[in-house]
């Protein structure tokens, strides 16, 4: 059985909220001197299992001491917005070179390329990379568009996507990490890049929250 048990952070929110509600998410990161997207996964849980109440544009109450006894649905129930990372992009115009530099740089697994609109318009890995330095190529002139995967042949999900339906996307394509895109103005065709999930990302969230 898998149990979830509050870490120190997580119980120090609770203390915050308590003392001060309601409270924006801001306010708690500030007084824990750590970014809030640090602690997008807490408040989630938080939320998720009862203690924390979070109201649009007002903040977070204290409710009380939560419900554990679902923990399952729990993970069932997160949001692909509730746990997306930063996303690592580079124009289609860029060189293959400026590219592996930044995918170094970042320690990222791959990268999402715009085109000049800043719509989405293919993925590079690093197998991609590795790829494109071999042979007789001039990585310092070619564009990283002659290396990437285009668009409709990648995976995307979208931030009200559930966790769950993410990582079956992931393991199905057998990928570290998918773009998180928004469509403008409905247009599945234009897509803005917002995030990026990763099987690090749900990883870290999962052992974040449970316990066995």
């Amino acid at each position: 059985m898998i149990t979830i048990q509050l870490n120190d952070r997580q119980l120090k929110i609770i203390e915050i909220v308590k003392a001060n509600e309601p409270i924006t998410g801001e306010k708690v990161a500030e007084k824990l001197n750590v970014t809030r997207a640090t602690l997008r996964s807490d408040l989630v849980v938080l939320t998720m299992t009862g203690i924390l109440d979070a109201r649009p544009k007002v903040g977070y109450f204290y409710v009380g001491e939560g419900d554990f006894s679902n923990e399952n649905n729990l993970m069932k129930q997160m949001k692909v917005s509730d746990v997306m990372g930063v996303p690592l992009t580079a124009r289609q115009s860029d060189t293959v070179y400026d590219v592996i530099v930044n995918i170094f740089l970042e320690d990222s697994g791959g990268v999402f390329i715009i085109d000049d609109n800043d719509y989405l318009c293919g993925v590079v890995s690093r197998k991609d990379l590795l790829k494109a330095t071999m042979g007789n190529n001039d990585i310092k002139k070619d564009p990283i568009g002659l290396a990437m995967t285009r668009v409709p042949n990648i995976a995307t999900v979208l931030e009200d996507e559930y966790i769950c339906d993410a990582a079956k996307k992931l393991v199905k394509r057998e990928v570290d990490s998918l773009p998180v895109v928004r469509y403008v103005n409905g247009d599945s065709q234009k897509m803005k890049i917002v995030g990026k999930i990763s099987k690090t990302l749900i990883t870290r969230l999962f052992v974040e929250m449970t316990d066995k």
